[in-house]
């Protein structure tokens, strides 16, 4: 904790404090409520995985897998979610974009590709939070992609762009294949570029939340779920 932290408490009934705005445990229960939890979770086979921010999800309360430990963290992994959703409404406002629309109610499973290039926090955080999504959005808009980066991804990933007809005939694409296996660089570029611009915006969204959420002050029970200061940290990379 920040040294300038050390006398601020969450008032009762808060999971924390940002940027002196009261965030309700309420709000962390109707995260844990919402997100579907699989039997097994916490034993090392989480979907939700990935980034080191919580590899291991614990399982549900009721599960015959569940421990205090586990229930512990799925409270504090459960408060990154609404946390991150305050931060970005508050980020949203500041930036003049449109006003999202409250978190949902109910969520869906989150595609495990999603928690493979995410992290299990930032993954659920953007099925949960509209404002979340919408500060990405924007920030990969504002993502600038040079000519030169697009060619070089085109240039070292040429197994990707094999035609049809190569990719039957099992053409190497390192080895001995010509110009005609390849799909066109002006036929690719635009999705080249696209991907290029979004994993740009994914970690420009990394770095702010990473800054954004440095000020939190966390009631107990509630601290980041990687946080070494208390006894049940899991972050493991």
């Amino acid at each position: 904790m920040n040294q300038q932290h050390e006398h601020v408490h969450p008032p009762e009934g808060a999971c924390a404090l940002v940027h002196g705005e009261s965030v309700s445990r309420d709000q962390v229960d109707e995260v844990l409520a919402a997100i579907p939890v699989r039997e097994g979770w916490g034993r090392g086979d989480a979907p939700l995985q990935g980034r080191g921010e919580l590899r291991d999800q614990p399982p549900p309360a009721g599960s015959r897998n569940t421990t205090l430990s586990a229930e512990r963290q799925r409270r504090r992994w459960a408060t990154q979610i609404v946390v991150a959703d305050v931060l970005a409404r508050r980020e949203c406002e500041e930036r003049g974009l449109k006003p999202p629309e409250p978190p949902v109610r109910a969520l869906p499973a989150v595609p495990e590709a999603d928690v493979a290039g995410l992290g299990s926090i930032v993954a659920v955080v953007l099925a949960y939070s509209a404002a979340a999504r919408t500060l990405l959005g924007h920030l990969e808009g504002r993502q600038a992609i040079p000519e030169a980066a697009v060619w070089e991804y085109y240039e070292r990933n040429r197994d990707r762009f094999l035609t049809v007809a190569a990719l039957r005939t099992g053409v190497d694409p390192f080895g001995d294949a010509a110009d005609a296996d390849f799909l066109p660089y002006e036929q690719v570029k635009a999705g080249i570029e696209g991907e290029l611009r979004q994993a740009a915006g994914r970690r420009a969204f990394f770095s702010w939340l990473d800054l954004a959420r440095a000020d939190v002050v966390y009631a107990h029970g509630h601290e980041h779920p990687g946080d070494p200061s208390h006894p049940d940290h899991e972050h493991r990379h």
